[in-house]
């Protein structure tokens, strides 16, 4: 019986990863490329399909043994592989199923980046063990994925799992960079936590640590977990936030576990700590019972889920 392989590749706006998988969910071997989005990134596909028929001849695996190449993309993109522009490669509306699988000659599926590494998480990862699952990445922005019984919710184009611009407060004078205002990322990000911090430092007389360093997400969680009373207040205030829209998310869409990854889940469980007693405060009843766990697959669960896309 002839060995199979698929491809999962994760792009970037800096960098493409891609990695060669067996079936089972075992990376054999990973690497990266650049992103080059000169000329409206009419490169990215076809060096996409170069690194990936370079390995392919490195490793003398035949077109047959190759089950696809999956891929993940940052921007919105339907069950058919059309992404509906994506600004940071210079895109337009083109399908990427049938331009990569053109450039191949093997079958490629295309889902958006968060989407895909929810997959990945749910495969091989945090979620791992659970068919109904929300990944809530918490990095520069608040992205998502929605896993419903082992599948992707994509939504009608490609914006289905957006959980970063469920609007949180009405009163917010700063615009969101999709040009609302008081969406749930502008306070649960890593950017957004620094926010809230400024402002309760600029309204606050009280002696905190936060005064003598750049403040990052990272310097607030480690003031929490020194016990430092004002950075508490700003972790409380985040948590209100995040847990209030996660319980907006259950009563959509019901999960079995919140898989919670990015920048800001370095910090560990002491963010569970803040989210979950407000999650539980603000919940339905019938989906108070959901576990919460940290991401484990960091940045590798673009390239796992991709993977898995075409499993």
């Amino acid at each position: 019986m002839m060995e199979k392989y698929c491809f999962g590749v994760d792009l970037g706006g800096t960098t493409v990863k891609i990695g060669l998988f067996n079936p089972q969910g075992e990376v054999l071997e990973k690497w990266e490329i650049p992103t080059r989005t000169e000329d409206k990134g009419s490169h990215i596909l076809p060096d996409i399909a170069a690194a990936v028929q370079t390995k392919m001849q490195e490793k003398s695996i035949e077109k047959e043994a190759v089950i696809g190449v999956g891929i993940g993309v940052p921007g919105p993109i339907n069950d058919e592989g059309v992404i509906f522009k994506a600004v940071n490669l210079g895109w337009d509306v083109m399908n990427i199923n049938e331009i990569l699988g053109g450039l191949l000659g093997v079958p490629v599926k295309a889902g958006n980046d968060a989407n895909v590494a929810a997959l990945g998480e749910m495969w091989c990862g945090g979620g791992k063990g659970y068919e109904n699952m929300v990944l809530v990445t918490l990095g520069t922005g608040v992205g998502g994925g929605i896993i419903i019984n082992g599948s992707i919710l994509t939504g009608s184009t490609g914006a289905g799992g957006e959980i970063g611009h469920i609007h949180m407060n009405d009163a917010e004078p700063d615009a969101c960079g999709c040009g609302n205002h008081g969406c749930l990322e502008q306070y649960a990000s890593a950017t957004g936590i620094v926010r809230l911090a400024k402002r309760k430092l600029a309204v606050t007389t009280e002696e905190t640590v936060l005064r003598n360093e750049e403040v990052t997400a990272k310097s607030v969680f480690d003031a929490v977990k020194a016990q430092d009373k004002v950075a508490i207040e700003i972790a409380e205030e985040f948590g209100s936030y995040l847990g209030k829209g996660l319980a907006s998310i259950a009563a959509v869409v019901n999960p079995q576990v919140f898989v919670i990854g990015g920048g800001v889940s370095k910090a560990g469980t002491v963010i569970f700590d803040y989210v979950e007693k407000y999650y539980k405060q603000y919940v339905f009843p019938g989906c108070r019972n959901v576990d919460f766990k940290l991401a484990t697959l960091g940045n590798d669960a673009g390239i796992f889920g991709a993977a898995k896309l075409v499993l």
